[in-house]
């Protein structure tokens, strides 16, 4: 493990902010030399990332703790396509209420010029410009606020801190009546008007029911909207005093379950970490799950992670209930929900872990239903795959549970277990029908195999076994038909296709039926135009190929044959690494493809890796995954019983080429030297 360090070891001047444009400046570009006397932290994010979105909820608190002396700037490093357009940009950007500038970044040049390697990335820069500490993933704010604290009374007895009002200038509101709007469903006759919809209105912290023209409202649950800006929080009451914090997917329970637990609708209420229920009669909210506080990973999982007897550390994922009361457990980030007939149970789409969660409202029980909690596009058994931000879910006739995971770009699904089979709820099976890895894109239509989408938000089961989604970043309506066979007798193969397209960001879509269950239109949410819209079913369905792209992050040059990692965490001030089990750090390496690397793959404890790399393959991406806890106490000090502990974790993808041999004169005059030593933060003091 690398060891705490003082903040003097070495002083590494800032690099300029450059990029395309300033947001949140009143037109204004800021540069370092403006910024000098103030402490700077620096925020790379992308606005698909699930963790970018939670850090800038952590840093909140911190700016306005800190708003005479810090100031935040968003620097916007786009991973997919759709994330470099300027006006997509601008509404995420409102949409998610940021309140520091941002530097739109697409080509990725403070990024690079700052060695960025993972979404979110925080660089703190001190009054007099130099870099003081460099921070991977999220839940780093307790350590934030002590550097702060220590920057603070460093740097104004040197006279280098300037108190004042830094450089944010706030947009002006606009009045809607949604905004940006994130899920819906129809509430048939159980709504105030036969066939109205329940939509939420995410942009507003509310929900808003509509009748079927998709834009008459006809009552308001939650939120007070004044001036085009909603009220967000936590309150539980009637329909005017109730409080929401962006809320997201909403599931209609059936009219028993209804009956028996005194709701009749679930709302992810997805920043506060909450399952919130409504009651269609009179538009009561109350909690249902979730204490407020965002979950990370499982302690006793960390624990066992980083217990070299623990072999991979993905051992500790269990299918039970957690045992804990609902209002007194940890979620993250619920993004839909729903109903499944077939497990009798509601199906929460667990974001912010990585997860699907399972949560029977009549009793209370809590568990998950699939997913290690590490992110990326790994099939099997519930206890072995690996999700990306599931931001979608919708249920079949025949009981799957179709998934739209947003990071990968894919469609899955997940077979429920047979309940008279032995294995019980580890019977379960999860496939990916459309996608093939994180960092993997496009919109192409054809062959499932070969076909592309683009961080999609939304799915929709149609009754002939297809599946509607709602590609967000591509601005469509896809289509995926199973493999089958034709009227004919021909076999056919499972194939994507689109419905349509020049849409504004959809995040849900549903299917609207006849009498006889036949699909007649289909209802999305599009999220950017504020607003539903209702479009036919095709007779032909359209056949799209723009191409397979992948994030495009610049390539690390590295040498065949070893190549070093150390990862750099220091604990904060305050905090101490909690070795009472041994060493409570720990990497795991694998890579795409699998070949790239002939040795170092694999899970152990320690920061420190020695890498073999191939020289037979030209390219790839390495996957690092680092872990390290921490608990609160001092230095010398033994940590004091039922101290509050901490884990934090970053995943990386670095991209990178592969060079044989020593490097040659035309490599260098290149400006390609290959690395022989990989260095990555996650806590890194400077």
């Amino acid at each position: 493990m690398t060891a705490s360090s003082p903040r003097t070891q070495s002083r590494v001047r800032a690099s300029e902010l450059v990029g395309r444009n300033w947001l949140n400046t009143g037109g204004a570009s800021l540069d370092l030399e403006g910024l000098r006397g103030k402490i700077l932290v620096l925020d790379f994010w992308s606005f698909c990332c699930i963790n970018c979105l939670h850090v800038l909820d952590e840093l909140r608190p911190l700016e306005a703790e800190f708003q005479d002396v810090l100031v935040t700037v968003g620097v916007h490093s786009p991973k997919f396509d759709h994330e470099a357009d300027p006006d997509a940009l601008a509404a995420a950007v409102e949409r998610y209420d940021v309140q520091h500038p941002v530097l739109d970044d697409p080509a990725l040049t403070t990024w690079q010029a700052y060695s960025a390697r993972a979404w979110p990335t925080l660089v703190v820069v001190d009054p007099e410009g130099y870099i003081a500490a460099h921070l991977s993933g999220e839940g780093h704010v307790a350590g934030l606020t002590s550097l702060v604290n220590e920057l603070v009374a460093e740097h104004e007895a040197k006279g280098t801190l300037h108190r004042g009002s830094g450089p944010y200038v706030p947009p002006e509101p606009v009045a809607r009546d949604l905004k940006f709007p994130g899920k819906a469903i129809a509430l048939g006759a159980r709504g105030t008007r036969q066939g109205s919809f329940l939509v939420a209105d995410t942009g507003h912290h509310r929900l808003v029911e509509v009748a079927g023209d998709l834009t008459t409202v006809l009552r308001t649950i939650g939120g007070g909207v004044a001036e085009g800006v909603g009220e967000k929080g936590i309150v539980d009451g009637g329909p005017e005093t109730a409080r929401f914090n962006e809320p997201q997917g909403l599931a209609l329970l059936p009219e028993a379950v209804a009956a028996a637990v005194g709701y009749d609708v679930v709302v992810a209420d997805t920043v506060n970490h909450r399952l919130r229920g409504v009651s269609l009669a009179d538009g009561t909210v109350t909690t249902l799950a979730g204490n407020g506080v965002q979950r990370l990973i499982d302690p006793e999982r960390a624990r066992e992670a980083a217990d070299p007897e623990a072999g991979d550390g993905e051992a500790a994922v269990s299918l039970e209930p957690f045992g804990t009361g609902p209002l007194e457990t940890s979620l993250s980030s619920p993004w839909d929900v729903v109903w499944s007939t077939v497990e009798d149970t509601l199906i929460v789409a667990m974001a912010g872990t990585h997860q699907i969660f399972g949560f029977d409202p009549r009793t209370g029980d809590l568990a998950v239903y699939a997913g290690t909690g590490l992110e990326g596009l790994e099939d099997g058994g519930p206890t072995e795959a690996w999700f990306a931000q599931t931001s979608g879910l919708a249920e079949s006739a025949d009981g799957t549970l179709w998934l739209a995971d947003s990071e990968s770009s894919a469609l899955r699904s997940i077979t429920p277990a047979d309940p008279a089979a032995a294995g019980g709820a580890r019977g379960r099976e999860v496939r990916s029908a459309v996608g093939t890895g994180l960092f993997d894109f496009g919109f192409r239509d054809g062959a499932a195999g070969q076909a592309r989408l683009q961080h999609p938000l939304g799915v929709a089961a149609l009754p002939d076994g297809s599946v509607l989604v709602a590609d967000t970043y591509n601005g469509a309506i896809r289509r995926y038909a199973p493999a089958g066979t034709a009227a004919d007798g021909r076999a056919t193969e499972a194939a994507v296709s689109t419905v349509a397209r020049g849409l504004k960001e959809p995040s849900d879509v549903l299917v609207e039926r006849d009498q006889d269950g036949a699909p007649v239109s289909i209802v999305v949410v599009e999220t950017n135009a504020h607003q539903l819209v209702r479009l036919a079913v095709p007779q032909e369905y359209l056949q799209v190929d723009e191409g397979a792209l992948q994030t495009q992050r610049p390539r690390t040059a590295i040498t065949a044959g070893d190549l070093e990692l150390a990862v750099s965490f220091a604990a904060p001030t305050g905090q101490k690494l909690d070795d009472r089990w041994g060493d409570p750090t720990q990497l795991k390496i694998s890579s795409s493809p699998e070949d790239l690397l002939l040795g170092g793959d694999g899970t152990s404890t320690g920061l420190h890796r020695t890498l073999r790399i191939n020289p037979e393959v030209a390219e790839g991406v390495l996957h690092i995954t680092a872990r390290a806890a921490s608990c609160d106490g001092e230095a010398g000090q033994p940590i004091p019983d039922h101290a509050a502990c901490h884990l934090y974790q970053q995943d990386w993808g670095i991209p990178v080429t592969v060079h044989a041999g020593a490097p040659d004169a035309a490599g260098e005059a290149a400006g390609v030297v290959p690395e022989t030593r990989l260095d990555l933060d996650l806590r890194g003091i400077h």
